[in-house]
């Protein structure tokens, strides 16, 4: 076999293949095989038809085209391998000529990673934001602590904001009532704005016993998105009741005997939590800053298909599940068709020019992956995705994705020696020291890579 290697653009190229005729022997004998197994001809056994026969009967064409249909992904390989391409995707194969006896030629355009250089990367500057936790955000973190220990007690007089009353719901469609549209005793806090839009209107003022009614867009169910008429009837009013802020309250709510200690707690919790996003912070943008720096050509082929696999899973997973339509979502969104067609377009090609510079980071700087890096990994993806660690790794051992999850390690890896190699400052002019953050910040790579759906995998 020989094989030539043209560069059509930096991310596609052509293989022109030409294979000698003996080299299609194992294949035209599986081909005579295959077929063999497949036709009846009458004085011979199933499986022992001669080759000249089934030319005669069934004509040699076909026994080419079974053999050469066995034969081309072989080849295809080997001319890959040969020139040491990084393909992506699937090839576009076109036969050139077939001479019974003679040759098989053909050749074979596909994508491939681009040639990458990464240049030196230590001059990159970003500023976050200062880790700043005011006595505000405490309180705010303590009385959501307190509204979580609120107790309720019926009263006798009308709803008000903030009251939880328990109803009876009916919704009508066209004058109809849904078979899905009744539901009793629940229970309900007004101003949450949890259920439907109007129903605090309607059930304010409202003492128990009497009942109102609104329209209001349906969020799910049979009639989701349909404008209803909602009968809501209040079968009870409660007033909720925070219980007060003191020691007692820390020893209900917490580890704490008192309520200074409790907010000493609140106040390095949010530190923490501060402390974290400012490392995804750095992180993001240190990652826009070495994008800024590298050519990254992205092939056409791979990015629409990432752009298609992007709106599939919004639009039959995520909205999906929330019983949205893609046009209902852009509009709670506020964003036109064209707005949202350019932003998964601009998010798609920063997904792939991601995973294609941050993979020749983890060439360059030779970086691998342990097995116990891979373990935290997966322990954290499995939390992400609401499975046990045992579920998850059995999936991802049974659908092949263990290189995946091996290349999004690598990569965070890759991410994290940028980061360290950077010069982070907060708003306050302060060098930000991420030395301790490192894991978080290769855990936090993991939404990175996210980006590309793993798509460039050829």
């Amino acid at each position: 076999m020989k094989s030539a290697v043209e560069t059509l653009n930096p991310t596609r190229v052509r293989l022109t293949v030409e294979v000698p005729f003996e080299e299609l022997k194992d294949s035209l004998d599986a081909a005579y095989k295959k077929i063999n197994q497949q036709v009846t001809v009458k004085g011979f056994r199933k499986g022992k038809i001669p080759a000249r026969v089934i030319d005669q009967r069934f004509g040699r064409g076909a026994v080419l085209e079974e053999a050469v249909n066995d034969a081309l992904p072989k080849f295809y390989t080997e001319a890959v391998n040969e020139a040491e391409l990084n393909v992506l995707g699937q090839p576009e194969v076109d036969i050139t000529e077939l001479k019974d006896g003679e040759t098989l030629n053909f050749t074979a355009e596909v994508d491939v990673r681009p040639a990458l250089e990464i240049p030196d990367y230590s001059g990159i500057e970003v500023e976050v934001d200062a880790v700043e936790v005011t006595d505000e955000d405490v309180e705010k973190s303590v009385e959501q602590l307190r509204e979580r220990f609120a107790s309720t007690s019926p009263v006798e007089r009308a709803a008000e904001d903030g009251d939880v009353v328990t109803i009876d719901l009916e919704a009508k469609v066209d004058g109809e009532v849904l078979e899905d549209g009744i539901a009793n005793g629940v229970s309900y806090t007004i101003g949450s704005g949890e259920l439907l839009d109007g129903i605090d209107e309607a059930v304010k003022g409202l003492s128990a016993g009497e009942e109102g009614t609104f329209t209001s867009e349906l969020k799910g169910g049979s009639a989701a998105g349909k404008e209803a008429e909602v009968t809501v009837k209040v079968t009870e009013v409660a007033k909720r009741e925070l219980p007060e802020l003191d020691d007692e309250f820390a020893q209900l709510a917490s580890e704490f005997d008192t309520l200074d200690e409790l907010k000493a707690d609140s106040r390095k919790r949010l530190a923490n939590m501060k402390q974290f996003d400012q490392a995804t912070q750095a992180q993001e943008r240190v990652l826009e800053k070495l994008l800024e720096l590298v050519e990254v050509p992205v092939p056409e082929k791979l990015l629409e298909d990432e752009i298609n696999t992007r709106k599939h899973n919004l639009e039959h997973h995520q909205l999906a599940q929330m019983g949205l339509t893609l046009d209902k979502y852009l509009e709670i969104q506020g964003k036109t068709a064209e707005e949202f067609e350019t932003e998964t377009r601009e998010a798609a090609v920063k997904g792939i020019k991601t995973q294609f510079v941050l993979d020749e980071l983890v060439k360059k700087e030779n970086l691998n992956v342990n097995q116990e890096e891979l373990t935290e990994h997966l322990m954290r993806r499995a939390a992400s995705s609401g499975m046990s660690p045992d579920q998850f790794a059995q999936a991802v051992v049974e659908g092949g994705q263990v290189p995946l999850l091996v290349g999004e390690v690598a990569r965070g890896k890759a991410l994290a020696i940028v980061v360290e190699a950077a010069t982070v400052k907060d708003t306050n002019g302060e060098t930000v020291d991420l030395s301790d953050e490192d894991e978080e910040t290769e855990a936090g790579a993991g939404e990175t890579e996210a980006a590309a759906e793993e798509t460039t995998e050829g």
